[in-house]
């Protein structure tokens, strides 16, 4: 089964969203053959390359004064499945196209989807910078990148701008809300969804393909 899944590497749903598919598949579906194809989706286009404070832009985009209200919610999914989340480790988010460009250059290594979770684990639990070329390069060491060219991609311009320009297919696509999966290429889901729900749509999808 093809399985469409369109994240932003700092969003914390997609954190929550990357475990909660990889429990689903190897809990509920070990038999199932899956190929995860990631999609970027850019929400902060124009974040300068030192960052942004996180409380900051909670407190000037959204009217949040106490970041501990945001964060609540997707630490208490995280931990309901099972793996410990705090986003008071990582309080910057940084320009994620460098990021995205790797991952998309991972396409046809089979390692892609891995690639995606290591880099969303690095910026979250580590609190790792994921904007510079470096940490990008020892990350994708791991996975089938020689580190100079892992570096070489995470610095060229032109692979930042296909990255961007995958993003806007992906609005165009219809992707509003991320983490935003597409099954089968025929049932699609997104946000903050449950195991369970998570399991129905694949369930659903696989019985949509035909034998």
């Amino acid at each position: 089964m093809q399985v469409d899944l369109y994240t932003e590497i700092t969003c914390p749903w997609c954190i929550v969203g990357h475990h909660r598919l990889d429990k689903v598949l190897a809990e509920r579906f070990p038999n199932l053959v899956v190929d995860i194809r990631q999609h970027p989706v850019v929400l902060l286009p124009d974040a300068p390359a030192g960052g942004l404070y996180i409380p900051d832009l909670l407190r000037s985009r959204y009217g949040v004064t106490d970041p501990k209200i945001a964060f609540a919610r997707p630490e208490g999914e995280a931990r309901a499945s099972g793996f410990d989340l705090d986003l008071g480790r990582q309080l910057w988010t940084y320009p994620t196209q460098a990021a995205h460009a790797l991952i998309l250059a991972a396409a046809g290594r089979n390692t892609q989807h891995r690639l995606a979770v290591a880099i969303t684990d690095a910026y979250f639990i580590e609190a790792k910078d994921i904007s510079d070329a470096d940490v990008l390069a020892d990350i994708a060491a791991d996975y089938g990148f020689d580190r100079d060219q892992a570096s070489a991609i995470a610095l060229d311009p032109a692979q930042h701008h296909r990255a961007e320009e995958e993003a806007i297919k992906s609005a165009d696509a219809g992707v509003r809300s991320v983490p935003h999966f597409v099954f089968g290429g025929s049932i699609a889901i997104n946000g903050g969804r449950t195991e369970d729900e998570i399991a129905a749509a694949i369930q659903a999808a696989a019985g949509a393909i035909p034998l």
